[in-house]
């Protein structure tokens, strides 16, 4: 889903608004890195003592405590809440380009479908 929303929304939005770039390239920047080393620690978090032992679906046993304890869950929760504020921050980002950046003839009811897709969806990521 970041992939979807920042990867063609970082390409379509600047181009659709008539835009040189994002409005804030930075926070774009840091909202995707944020997601290389959430890779790093869902694969590394698989060979620390064990393994996450939760399944495709990363959700650890609650029955036992012996299957939820140990550094390797803790990073599997780490790698869930990185692509979160990963995506916050590129939900921020959407919606000052989307209102900020409009070229002079820019109405929102002469936006593009595409845009206002990234604005109703960035906005209730945010909600």
């Amino acid at each position: 889903m970041p992939v979807l929303i920042g990867g063609f929304g970082n390409w379509l939005v600047p181009l659709m608004l008539g835009a040189p770039d994002m409005n804030l390239p930075r926070i774009n920047s840091f909202s995707f890195w944020l997601l290389v080393p959430s890779v790093i620690f869902l694969l590394g978090g698989g060979k620390i003592e064990g393994g996450l032992q939760t399944g495709w679906t990363l959700y650890p046993p609650l029955s036992s405590v012996s299957h939820s304890s140990g550094p390797s869950v803790d990073f599997g929760i780490l790698t869930l809440h990185m692509p979160g504020l990963s995506s916050i921050l590129g939900s921020i980002n959407f919606l000052t380009t989307l209102i900020l950046m409009r070229g002079p003839e820019g109405r929102l009811d002469r936006m593009a479908l595409f845009c206002w897709a990234i604005g109703v969806t960035t906005l209730l990521l945010l909600l």
